[in-house]
């Protein structure tokens, strides 16, 4: 593919450019060690991954902090562990302390010289705006699960940044879809007919860590390990 084919691109944010595994960890590593769990973080992780994405689905109108306090608690169930309220208010809140990947800025500031810059995220408005602030990018549009009212990978929320697109007046095929998560991001994308690159942030290691495994196979239309590495091959063409 050409990547300088496209006018814009569409990005996740969170696994994408915010490192939410870490941001997630952060809060859910102390709570497991004081209830005397012997769970290394990334089995934590795989752990926490299929409560957030239940959550998500069976209550999409809740505001992502709701989200997050929701998976906590069925996350404490599964394993017979105490979640008090402060437990559950302290991931609620955590967004904003999630640390940004080195690369994402410098990737996102020279993208920018070449595209129009969107985000589609599984967050709420409040909470994006902290992390955008992170990022110190500025966005031709931002949509959030908040807007939309529905979670990654629900069609919805495809069908609502193919909209918002249109509505920029960015022609159909125009669009180029860049996230982390297989389960949330590209396979609905490919459903929705968007090419798609995948931001490897995991190549490294095994296991799909905080993202449930994708049910489906997938093939994203290009590979790369980093933002990074993806702005580079932009800037080679």
């Amino acid at each position: 593919m050409r990547f300088t084919d496209y006018q814009a691109l569409s990005f996740d944010c969170y696994g994408t450019l915010i490192n939410w595994e870490a941001g997630i960890a952060a809060v859910l590593s102390p709570w497991a060690k004081s209830r005397g769990l012997a769970l290394n973080e990334e089995q934590l992780l795989t752990a926490y991954s299929t409560h957030e994405a239940t959550a998500e689905a069976e209550h999409p109108a809740d505001l992502y902090p709701s989200i997050l306090a929701r998976s906590l608690r069925a996350l404490g169930n599964e394993l017979d562990a105490a979640v008090t309220d402060q437990d559950a208010a302290a991931l609620a809140a955590s967004v904003p302390d999630w640390p940004v990947f080195e690369d994402s800025h410098d990737a996102l500031e020279a993208l920018g010289q070449h595209f129009k810059l969107i985000i589609l995220s599984n967050v709420d408005r409040a909470s994006f705006a902290a992390s955008k602030a992170r990022l110190g990018v500025e966005f031709t549009c931002i949509l959030t699960a908040e807007d939309i009212g529905s979670y990654k990978p629900s069609p919805r929320n495809f069908t609502s940044l193919i909209q918002e697109v249109r509505r920029l007046g960015i022609g159909d095929g125009k669009l180029l879809h860049v996230a982390q998560s297989l389960f949330h991001d590209h396979i609905p994308a490919k459903q929705a007919g968007l090419p798609t690159v995948w931001i490897n942030r995991r190549h490294d290691r095994p296991g799909w860590g905080a993202t449930p495994a994708p049910p489906a196979d997938v093939t994203p239309d290009a590979e790369f390990p980093s933002m990074a590495a993806f702005a580079a091959a932009v800037q080679a063409e």
